[in-house]
């Protein structure tokens, strides 16, 4: 079954998922990857304003390619998320409750992730073109210099992903593995 999830994302909504669930998100998530996340974390540090509201809200991890004329913007395919997690667990205690990107986490994430009531997605590595067409606006907000490295805040219909970490810590990675040695 795919469930239908609109963002900024609530505690509700976030209990709601389970590992292995498919889900659509629709309304506006934002992109960031590892320079960005270090500005926002040292912005954090410094005590700073940051250029975007947290709370709900979801980060995709991701550096999209221009735009071809006529489009919105190019592929969008997601980076492995391992890089962004020194960075995460202190935007998941600012108010962060989504993840999407494609790889393991480390342990502290996943413990963020569970004290924060929060959610780790995967979108499809390598179907960055088609991920390209559940994006209906694409806008830089914050560090256009990082080019598509700045962070963007992005209006999604239908968006796939797939719940791999959920709020109790179950981590799709895993037990896919089990199930398959069996």
């Amino acid at each position: 079954m795919t469930k239908r999830v609109n963002t900024p994302l609530t505690d509700e909504t976030v209990t709601g998922l389970q590992s292995g669930d498919r889900v659509l998100l629709n309304g506006y998530i934002y992109t960031g990857r590892d320079a960005a996340h270090k500005r926002l974390v040292d912005m954090l540090n410094r005590g700073e304003k940051l250029p975007l509201e947290l709370e709900g809200q979801v980060i995709y991890y991701v550096g999209p390619c221009p735009a071809k004329p006529g489009k919105v913007i190019g592929s969008a395919g997601p980076t492995t998320s391992g890089r962004m997690d020194a960075y995460a667990p202190l935007l998941m205690e600012k108010g962060l409750k989504g993840m999407i990107g494609k790889g393991l986490r480390n342990k502290d994430v996943v413990d963020s992730i569970i004290k924060n009531k929060a959610v780790y997605f995967a979108a499809i590595g390598g179907a960055g073109a088609l991920l390209a067409e559940s994006i209906k606006e694409a806008e830089v907000i914050a560090f256009p210099e990082l080019g598509p490295e700045a962070i963007y805040k992005l209006k999604v219909e239908n968006f796939p992903v797939t719940v791999i970490i959920d709020f109790e810590g179950n981590d799709l990675y895993k037990t896919g593995k089990e199930q398959y040695k069996k």
